[in-house]
């Protein structure tokens, strides 16, 4: 299940029993000593398989930075809230890419205010302009030629 609100990240979303299986089996098959636990190269292998990409130094160090010192490695139920929120990430970035494609009907990868006028006219025709123009204005996403880029 996920569920969103307007102007938020994803509120909730859990994997379905065969996603979740999915994970435990990969967990398992990258713990290869059977140790019980993930070492930073384990976990790397496991982000590959699962989300085909392999982890840069930042995001290794953070992930292991965040374990258990009591710990040698990412426990499965570590693991399992790691790739959970991951996958929230993925899914809010895809959910914002579509929405801005959608408003972006000149495929250009970037919106004018005109642009983003008219795409509110059609999914929220009773907002002000003030309100429009306050949210086309948020610093996250705007270029110096005055455009909302698809940052997602």
């Amino acid at each position: 299940m996920f569920s969103s609100q307007a102007g938020g990240r994803p509120r909730t979303w859990e994997a379905r029993p065969s996603e979740h299986k999915k994970w435990v089996e990969v967990f398992r098959a990258c713990d290869e000593d059977n140790k019980g636990y993930l070492s930073r190269e384990d976990f790397k292998v496991a982000v590959v398989m699962l989300f085909g990409y392999k982890p840069s130094k930042i995001e290794a160090d953070s992930v292991m930075s965040s374990v258990d010192p009591n710990t040698s490695g990412i426990q499965l139920k570590e693991f399992l809230d790691i790739v959970r929120k991951k996958k929230e990430a993925q899914l809010y970035r895809n959910e914002v890419r579509h929405i801005f494609t959608a408003f972006d009907r000149h495929y250009r990868g970037y919106l004018t205010l005109e642009d983003f006028k008219k795409a509110f006219k059609q999914v929220a025709p009773k907002l002000s302009e003030r309100i429009i123009l306050e949210v086309f204005r948020t610093p996250s996403g705007i270029s110096l030629q005055g455009r909302l880029e698809n940052v997602a």
